[in-house]
């Protein structure tokens, strides 16, 4: 008999991954399907990234690299920032990880404890709640509808705000709505988040 820890059990299955099983499932049987479920390319990996992931090989990057990822990597990441986005980062501050989930379950999990409450507008990603769930927090969903183009008022957020609140989880470009928040709808989130001590931002940007 199986016994799984009890934050385990608390999970449920990604329906992401569900929905992509049953969409292999239907295709298996010969059907035409549309899969929205995993957020993947609908096409290959471009050749040239393939032949550096031989070269990589051949040149023997194949032992533990840095926790943060390696330092050549980070510093094309840090160079692409400054030249693309005009942001300015050193190689401490850019962490590469497995994707989007590991990233945010890590920072939830070193952010958040047992009954600090996360502030998620809705809709939002499926997995945002489970990670949550992990991390014992408390979800303080703040609702939007079509009217307001699935976006969240600075006012909302501070209606939201309590003593316990710890973070704030927000996505621009939306997933799943597609919605962006305007600079200057950013700039009125983060006055909010800026007058409450101990209150972070994690912006989910995939």
């Amino acid at each position: 008999m199986t016994h799984l820890s009890d934050r385990v059990n608390r999970i449920a299955e990604s329906q992401t991954i569900a929905m992509a099983r049953k969409s292999r499932e239907l295709k298996a049987q010969g059907i035409d399907i549309i899969s929205l479920s995993l957020g993947e390319p609908d096409f290959a990996t471009p050749q040239i990234i393939k032949d550096f992931a031989k070269k990589a090989i051949d040149d023997n990057f194949s032992y533990y690299t840095h926790v943060s990822g390696y330092v050549e990597l980070r510093e094309a990441i840090c160079k692409k920032f400054k030249r693309d986005n005009g942001l300015n980062y050193t190689t401490e501050e850019i962490v590469v990880s497995t994707g989007a989930k590991q990233s945010i379950a890590n920072a939830v999990l070193c952010l958040v404890n047992p009954g600090d409450e996360v502030i998620i507008p809705a809709p939002f990603w499926v997995s945002y709640l489970e990670i949550l769930k992990l991390s014992e927090g408390v979800p303080k969903i703040i609702n939007t509808n079509i009217d307001s183009d699935f976006k969240i008022t600075a006012e909302q957020l501070e209606k939201t705000i309590t003593s316990k609140t710890r973070m704030i989880l927000i996505s621009t470009p939306c997933n799943p709505t597609g919605s962006v928040y305007t600079k200057e709808e950013l700039r009125s989130l983060a006055e909010v988040v800026a007058k409450h001590d101990e209150l972070y931002i994690l912006s989910d940007e995939i």
